[in-house]
């Protein structure tokens, strides 16, 4: 069964102001977008299971048609760079997503 990770151009995480880290899922191709849109494989409560966090912390969860891409964001458990945060730019959250199996 293919991942995200094959399917999608681009999985990536960044900053969104202190308190917040915004995810991006693209695709190249209109197909592989609606495959994924489709099979609800992300949406916000399963994403709350892949970063076990509560559903309360997706602020936003966008699927945007136009562009092929999926996004949302989720509220950081401490402010970026505060004693004991571990990833400052938020650049490095995106991994789990990579090893989502979508039918």
């Amino acid at each position: 069964m293919p991942t995200l990770r094959d399917l999608a151009s681009t999985i990536r995480s960044k900053n969104a102001g202190v308190d917040h880290i915004t995810f991006d899922v693209i695709f190249r191709d209109r197909a592989n977008f609606e495959r994924v849109r489709d099979s609800k494989v992300l949406t916000p409560e399963s994403v709350a299971a892949l970063y076990r966090i509560p559903r309360e912390r997706i602020t936003d969860f966008v699927v945007f048609d136009p562009a092929n891409a999926i996004k949302f964001t989720i509220k950081r458990d401490r402010p970026s760079g505060s004693p004991g945060e571990h990833d400052v730019f938020g650049s490095q959250q995106y991994a789990p997503l990579f090893g989502v199996e979508v039918p």
